[in-house]
């Protein structure tokens, strides 16, 4: 896809939102059950049933889809696709990129083993590498504007509010 392509099914949209901004707020659903004979959760994620259980360092085996995998392969998916998005806008001359996240858990956290080792991860680290021969200012505001509208690197960096609710049924 080409930038006029982009901007031609973008500027209907963005017209409709600045007009009538609560067209532009949207309820996202996630869904998933519990499963009978393993400590695991069964999410449907619209193309697939995915299987998220315990990471081996909290006593899984290992065969499911670890949970903070999955929000680091999000984070992955959100800012390559921003970054593609951002890169077509710009007319950014891109032969090719890899994102990748890492992060850094405490298990000790999350097995309740130590108060003060914290539940969840300490450091995320977002990378990017890019086969280009743009200059760096270009490659900057590349990146500036990927972390700018990656929806999952916003969301982990503000911090949404949050609430959990239970019903009996």
């Amino acid at each position: 896809m080409d930038a006029a392509t982009l901007k031609t099914l973008q500027a209907p949209l963005k017209e409709a939102y600045r007009d009538t901004p609560e067209k532009a707020l949207i309820t996202l659903r996630a869904e998933g059950s519990i499963e009978d004979q393993s400590i695991a959760c069964k999410v449907e994620t619209g193309r697939a049933l995915a299987i998220a259980g315990l990471h081996p360092a909290t006593g899984g085996s290992g065969l499911e889809l670890c949970s903070g995998d999955m929000l680091l392969e999000a984070l992955v998916a959100c800012a390559g696709v921003t970054l593609k998005a951002v890169a077509t806008a710009l007319e950014f001359r891109l032969d090719g990129a890899t994102v990748t996240a890492e992060g850094d858990l405490d298990f000790r956290g999350t097995l309740g083993v130590a108060k003060e080792a914290p539940v969840g991860f300490r450091a995320i680290r977002l990378g990017i590498e890019l086969q280009t021969d743009e200059p760096q200012e270009r490659i900057d505001s590349l990146v500036k504007l990927t972390e700018r509208y990656c929806v999952v690197f916003q969301t982990i960096n503000q911090r949404p509010e949050l609430s959990v609710t239970a019903l009996r049924l």
